[in-house]
């Protein structure tokens, strides 16, 4: 059985405004998604700045956030590293604290050979039972997991079941879902390819765009598995714009700007990143209100 199926949340990280972690603004987010449709929340990701924390942060945050979702939705943590220690430590704390689920990018900067891949994952899941999500996302990493090697982890390591995929390139998903027989728990890491990969055999979607509109990334997704191709597709295309400016400059300081157009601000960015410029503001604001989300 998936971790999940339809949208899950790669939350922001709310910060005050002294870049510390503001638990109660986090707190009213998992509320928000647990009440609005989303079907998993996705903690410490990328969109959550887990790049910036301290480890102490990341685990505190995973743990506040599997606390306070009660099991009213699984929580999925983020957990990868590029030292393989990191990770399997990581990994064995939020397993610990109860995650429902283990999001593990490939190694960055040092990246690693496609045999080093295997290595590191299967490292990782030797040491917890948790389900382990790998996640593709070589336009960050430099490092891509190859079709032949994510079918030789889920076909030989029994708590690696799944992969968010965000390469972008439909034909390496097609080629991933016809090596493991579609017995991979697929999910779109990009907002501009939930139908796509869905219809590969995909269980949904680990997005950027539920955190402003859950509600409907979850019914492109559930019309889709009611058998509702051409209204999930009709619903994908109406995102395409905002999903566009959601992504007009780097993640995620496009979905933060637009959270706080919301009147649910999530406080500043943790320098490199830096705040929208007022060109993207006002494109971004356009984008929105064409979508019906109404701004503060």
């Amino acid at each position: 059985m998936a971790i999940f199926t339809g949208a899950g949340v790669a939350i922001v990280t709310p910060f005050k405004d002294d870049e510390s972690i503001d638990y109660d603004r986090l707190d009213e987010l998992i509320d928000f998604h647990c009440e609005n449709g989303t079907d998993s929340i996705i903690i410490c990701g990328t969109t959550g700045e887990s790049a910036t924390m301290t480890e102490e942060e990341h685990l505190e945050c995973v743990k506040f956030t599997i606390d306070r979702t009660k099991k009213r939705i699984p929580v999925i943590a983020g957990t990868g590293s590029n030292c393989t220690r990191t990770a399997i430590d990581m990994s064995k704390e939020a397993a610990e604290y109860g995650a429902d689920g283990l999001l593990l990018v490939t190694p960055y900067y040092n990246k690693a050979t496609q045999a080093g891949l295997i290595a590191h994952y299967t490292a990782v899941a030797k040491e917890v039972k948790t389900p382990i999500i790998m996640y593709s996302v070589a336009s960050r990493t430099g490092c891509n997991i190859e079709a032949a090697t994510v079918a030789a982890l889920v076909n030989n390591v029994e708590n690696i079941v799944g992969i968010k995929e965000a390469s972008g390139n439909i034909g390496q998903v097609a080629r991933i879902m016809a090596l493991t027989d579609g017995n991979i728990d697929l999910y779109s890491g990009n907002d501009d390819q939930i139908v796509p990969l869905m219809s590969l055999g995909g269980k949904g979607v680990i997005s950027v765009l539920s955190n402003i509109a859950p509600q409907k990334t979850h019914d492109i997704c559930a019309k889709f598995f009611e058998g509702d191709v051409a209204g999930s597709a009709k619903m994908q295309l109406e995102a395409l714009p905002l999903v566009e400016q959601l992504f007009c400059e780097v993640n995620p300081i496009p979905v933060k700007k637009a959270m706080e157009l919301m009147g649910m601000s999530c406080g500043p960015l943790r320098m490199p990143l830096t705040e929208l410029t007022k060109e993207h503001t006002e494109s971004l604001a356009k984008a929105m209100q064409d979508y019906g989300i109404k701004l503060a």
